[in-house]
């Protein structure tokens, strides 16, 4: 039996996800079929990072076993060979079968692209936001993510965890004259959560929140206090670290 791990970009527009459904086309199931038809078998896969419907990623990992002998460039060319246009794997790798795509992580990289205007070419992976935004008010909101805190104000409501606390290493607005990207790295992410403090920092920095508001907020563990998720079409998932 063979252990593997792969690093993988997809276009989440047309997915309702990552993690499998009873209704609707996910990338976990579009890597399992693949994987029966190259393998022969059954293959369940694990995802280092369960996207929502509509978001992306450009160094998503997953991890799987199977029978059959193939060396990295086989695998990699043949799941390439089967997969959708909108699934592209990059790396394969033989692993111990001690390694796990979500629980061996110890932090993930995502951003959240922001549109100076409308956009047609980059509709699909931008948010084409609408209002006059203040830098200044979003660099102030991203430095006071930094640091270890409770998230559970940007949470979606009814998620399954144990706690809200996540330590939070970079976060970050890089702006140029059409791009606003948010960057953020943490050891973990709860459900919902960048969409959320990004269209959190949105409202403040058009105004329509106080931005003297948001340790309250925080504070309060309810995610009726937030602001509305930003859409998914800007969220990336940029990389997973082990």
């Amino acid at each position: 039996m063979a252990h593997w791990k792969i690093v993988l970009e997809y276009d989440g527009t047309d997915f309702s996800g990552w993690q499998l459904q009873p209704n609707g086309r996910t990338v976990q199931q579009e890597l399992e079929r693949s994987l029966q038809q190259i393998t022969g078998s059954a293959v369940r896969v694990a995802g280092g990072g369960r996207t929502d419907a509509g978001v992306h990623a450009r160094g998503q990992v997953a991890t799987f076993s199977c029978e059959k002998a193939l060396t990295p460039e086989e695998l990699r060319r043949a799941l390439n060979g089967v997969l959708p246009e909108d699934v592209v794997v990059h790396e394969a790798t033989l692993i111990d079968d001690r390694f796990h795509a979500r629980f061996s992580a110890v932090a993930r990289n995502y951003e959240y692209t922001i549109a100076v205007g409308p956009t047609a070419i980059d509709r699909r992976t931008a948010w084409s936001c609408p209002y006059r935004l203040d830098a200044d008010v979003l660099r102030r909101c991203a430095d006071r993510v930094l640091g270890e805190h409770d998230f559970l104000s940007f949470a979606k409501v009814g998620s399954d965890v144990e706690h809200g606390r996540c330590i939070v290493t970079r976060s970050v607005w890089v702006m140029t004259d059409r791009r606003w990207v948010y960057q953020v790295r943490s050891n973990r992410f709860l459900y919902g959560m960048v969409r959320a403090l990004v269209g959190t920092m949105v409202d403040m920095a058009r105004g329509y929140r106080q931005e003297a508001d948001w340790d309250a907020m925080m504070a309060s563990n309810d995610r009726r206090k937030a602001g509305t998720a930003a859409p998914a079409c800007g969220l990336c998932l940029v990389s997973i670290e082990y």
